[in-house]
C-alpha cells in the first residue's frame, strides 16, 4: 500500500467526523432541550449495550491489552458503567427540573429560575486503560444532561473501538451518539465541540486545551499525576497493605488513581514488606496467571523496566513480590515491586508510574510528609490510613487533591454520588453523578419581572425621589 492510500483512513475520518458533527449540531438546533423520555431512553439503550454484549466486551479489552482478566473487566468497567447508568436514571427526573432562586427585596415580585440546559454536541476523548468505562461514563452524564456526542477511543483499543462503534451505530441514530475510529487526537480536539472532555496525560490534555481554545470550547480534563499513600503509625499493617496493594495491582497498576508512592514510619517498612511478601502470591500466584494484567504495548513494558534499572543504579532496592522472575517480554508483564531506599532523582518519583512498581518512602513526622505533597503537583487522588480524626481532618485541609479516600484506595471513584475530577496538574471539572450532569449543563437564568414593579422609579431623570431611594437601597 503506498503512503497516500495508508493516509486514507485517516482522511475519512476526519471527514466523517466533521459530517457527523454538522448532523448533530443541526439536531441540536432543531430540537435543542429533550424530554426527560428521549434521555432515558438513550440511557437504557447504553445500559442495554453493555448487557447484551458482555463477553465480546470482554474479549475485546483483552485481546487490546494481550491479556486482561474477564472477571476484573466485568466489574470494573461493565459493573461500574451499568450502576452508573442506573443511578442516573432513578435521578435524572429530579436534576432536571427547574430550580428556583431568590430574588432582591428591592425586585419583590419578581422570578428568578435557573434552568439546565444541553450544551449542544460534546466531544468524549477516552483513553486505553479502562476503555470502556472511561467512554461510558462521560457519555452517561452528557446524555443525561441531553447532549449529543461524539467519541474518539485510543488507537490502543482497536478492537473494542471497532466493537462499540458497530454497536452503538446498530442501536443509537447518529444524530445522538457516535463513534468515530481511526481519527487522530489533534484532529479531533479541533473540532468546535459545544464541550470536550478528555482523560489521559497531563502533556496531552495541554494539547487538547490548546486545540479547544482556538473555538473557545470549555473542556473538562481528567489527567493523573502521582497519587501519594500516607499509612500512619495507628493503622493495622496487613489490612493497608491488603488494600493498597489490590489498587496498585489491578489492572498492573495501569490507573489513573492507582498509589503511586508510599509514606510509611521508618519503624513499620520491614513489617509492611513482609505483608506484601505474603499477600500477593495468594491473589496471583506466578506471572503467567490469567488473572493479572499485560501492559499494553512495548514502549511502555520498556518503560517500567527502564524505571527500575534507574533506580536500582541510584540505589535502591528492588523487591519483586512474585516467585521466579520479575518480567516477561512475551507477554508483557511485569510483577508487582516494591520500591525501597528511593531518592527523588530516580525516574519513577518524577514521572507518574503507570504500573505495577510502588515505591517506598520513610517518615518520622507527619509534618515532613505533608510538606513534601504540598512542595508537589496536586495528584488526582490521595490515599490516607489512620483511625485517628484529627489526622484525617489535618491531611484534608492541608492538602489538595482531586479526590481523597481514607482508610482504602481508589474506592472514592464508584461512589456515583461523589464528583471525579481533578485539580491544577491533575484536571478540571468534574463528571459521575449530579456534578456530572452540571457539567455538561448550561445554567440558564431567567429572570421573570413583576407586572407591577417598582423599579421604574429609578428611571432617569434623576431627582429627589432617586436620591432617597439610592441612599436607602445603600444603607446610607
Amino acid at each position: 500500500m503506498n503512503i497516500a492510500a495508508q493516509a486514507n483512513p485517516v482522511r475519512s475520518s476526519e471527514a466523517e467526523a466533521a459530517r457527523i458533527f454538522v448532523l448533530q449540531s443541526a439536531a441540536y438546533r432543531n430540537t435543542p432541550v429533550p424530554s426527560l423520555k428521549a434521555r432515558l431512553d438513550n440511557l437504557k439503550c447504553l445500559e442495554r449495550i453493555l448487557l447484551d454484549n458482555q463477553d465480546a466486551i470482554c474479549a475485546a479489552i483483552s485481546l487490546d491489552f494481550g491479556n486482561r482478566s474477564h472477571q476484573e473487566t466485568k466489574l470494573l468497567e461493565l459493573f461500574l458503567s451499568v450502576d452508573g447508568i442506573r443511578d442516573c436514571r432513578k435521578r435524572l427526573g429530579k436534576w432536571m427540573k427547574p430550580q428556583r432562586r431568590q430574588g432582591s427585596l428591592w425586585f419583590l415580585g419578581a422570578r428568578n429560575t435557573v434552568i439546565p440546559q444541553p450544551k449542544g454536541v460534546v466531544g468524549v476523548v477516552a483513553p486505553w486503560n479502562y476503555p470502556l468505562y472511561l467512554v461510558i461514563g462521560p457519555l452517561t452524564s452528557a446524555l443525561a444532561a441531553g447532549n449529543r456526542c461524539i467519541v474518539k477511543m485510543a488507537a490502543n483499543s482497536r478492537n473494542l473501538c471497532a466493537l462499540l462503534h458497530r454497536l452503538v451505530k446498530e442501536n443509537f441514530d447518529e444524530q445522538t451518539l457516535a463513534i468515530v475510529p481511526d481519527i487522530g487526537g489533534s484532529a479531533f480536539s479541533s473540532m468546535p465541540f459545544d464541550h470536550l472532555i478528555f482523560t489521559g496525560s497531563a502533556e496531552s490534555g495541554r494539547r487538547v486545551m490548546k486545540a479547544a481554545a482556538n473555538n473557545l470550547t470549555p473542556v473538562t480534563l481528567e489527567l493523573g499525576g502521582k497519587s501519594p499513600v500516607i499509612l500512619c503509625e495507628d493503622y493495622e499493617l496487613k489490612t493497608a497493605a491488603s488494600r493498597i496493594l489490590q489498587m496498585k495491582t489491578v489492572n498492573a497498576g495501569q490507573t489513573c488513581v492507582a498509589p503511586d508512592y508510599l509514606f510509611i514510619h521508618e519503624s513499620k517498612l520491614d513489617a509492611f514488606v513482609q505483608h506484601c511478601r505474603s499477600i500477593v502470591p495468594t491473589r496471583y500466584p506466578a506471572l503467567s496467571t490469567q488473572d493479572y494484567s499485560s501492559i499494553i504495548d512495548q514502549p511502555s513494558y520498556a518503560r517500567l523496566l527502564g524505571y527500575l534499572d534507574d533506580a536500582e543504579s541510584k540505589g535502591a532496592e528492588i523487591i519483586n513480590l512474585l516467585p521466579g522472575d520479575i518480567s516477561d517480554r512475551v507477554a508483557r508483564k511485569i510483577a508487582p515491586v516494591l520500591v525501597t531506599n528511593v531518592c527523588d532523582d530516580m525516574l519513577l518519583m518524577q514521572e507518574e508510574i503507570f504500573g505495577p512498581i510502588l515505591p517506598i518512602k520513610t517518615y518520622r513526622t507527619m509534618d515532613e510528609v505533608l510538606n513534601y505533597i504540598k512542595d508537589r503537583d496536586h495528584p488526582l487522588a490521595l490515599y490516607l490510613f489512620t483511625k485517628q480524626r484529627q489526622i484525617q481532618e489535618k491531611v484534608v485541609s492541608l492538602t489538595q487533591s482531586g479526590g481523597v479516600a481514607i482508610n482504602d484506595c481508589g474506592l472514592h471513584v464508584a461512589q456515583h454520588d461523589l464528583p471525579f475530577g481533578g485539580v491544577g496538574a491533575s484536571g478540571m471539572g468534574h463528571y459521575h453523578g449530579y456534578e456530572g450532569f452540571l457539567e455538561f449543563s448550561k445554567l440558564r437564568p431567567v429572570f421573570k419581572q413583576f407586572s407591577y414593579p417598582a423599579f421604574p422609579l429609578l428611571y432617569p431623570p434623576y431627582g429627589k425621589v432617586f436620591d432617597r431611594l439610592i441612599k436607602l437601597m445603600l444603607g446610607r
